[in-house]
């Protein structure tokens, strides 16, 4: 018989573990440049791997029997649990702005229990800012109640996204970033798709798109845009083991934005 845990349980760990996480890249902020691995355009820290290894001591302390997936070890979720329950952890998001001192990013944690996202909790220690909901309750900045925008129409709207030098759909980079800049009021890329997110589940954008990005990075963001009025979706799973193709806004410019996407996308594709 499966267990059924109480959803503020499962939300008071993902607090804890999201806190524990950050407060350790916060508290070494003077080794943001001690790189594991350096990309074109992303880097590897050590503290990415330390930060999680802190988040997983703290839901395991509680749920020994729960699968993990994270950023630094995507293999973890080989282990199942029996309950059905997986937390879906993101360490640093945005590590290349930590890496060069921004204070824009954040720990993210996520639990789900066959498929569905239950909790999460998303935590900016330099920001302090502590994002949180469930799936039965209302998103919270700091502990305040927070509601996605009103804006309507596409040419009113922000919208925060990625770069999207990698699109693995075909396209060549920045084709869509391109398609949503001509249409939108403003596009603001700020480095951390986490915090990108919650910015819209605040009302302080309307949207977010990225074709291709990780479930660790949408999995808690998601559920505190739509616990605040919004919709998150994913759109589609790439070819990539955990990759998908997102998109979140206040609910008003859902549909609109759907539409751009898909539009700029086949036109870039029958041009090939």
């Amino acid at each position: 018989m499966t267990r059924s845990i109480p959803k503020p349980d499962l939300l008071a760990c993902a607090v804890k573990a999201a806190r524990s996480a950050g407060l350790h890249a916060h508290a070494n902020l003077h080794r943001r440049k001690e790189a594991a691995q350096i990309f074109k355009h992303d880097v590897k820290l050590n503290l990415d791997t330390e930060c999680q290894r802190k988040a997983e001591d703290v839901i395991r302390q509680i749920y020994s029997d729960h699968a993990i997936l994270g950023e630094e070890d995507t293999g973890a979720d080989e282990n199942t649990c029996p309950d059905g329950y997986e937390w879906i952890i993101d360490p640093i998001d945005g590590t290349v702005n930590f890496s060069h001192g921004l204070p824009f990013w954040c720990s993210s944690i996520a639990v789900r229990h066959n498929e569905k996202v239950l909790a999460g909790a998303i935590f900016a220690p330099e920001l302090n800012q502590l994002f949180t909901a469930t799936d039965d309750t209302r998103s919270l900045l700091n502990g305040t109640p927070i509601s996605v925008s009103d804006v309507d129409s596409l040419d009113a709207a922000m919208i925060t996204t990625g770069i999207d030098e990698r699109v693995d759909i075909g396209l060549a980079p920045h084709t869509i970033l391109r398609a949503i800049a001509m249409e939108c009021q403003k596009v603001r890329v700020m480095g951390s798709a986490a915090l990108d997110i919650c910015r819209v589940a605040q009302g302080h954008a309307d949207g977010y798109y990225e074709t291709g990005i990780y479930l660790w990075d949408v999995a808690a963001a998601g559920l505190i845009v739509n616990q605040a009025g919004g919709q998150a979706n994913i759109l589609d799973h790439m070819n990539a083991p955990h990759r998908v193709n997102f998109m979140a806004s206040n609910g008003h410019i859902q549909r609109d934005l759907e539409e751009l996407v898909k539009s700029a996308a086949d036109k870039a594709l029958s041009a090939l």
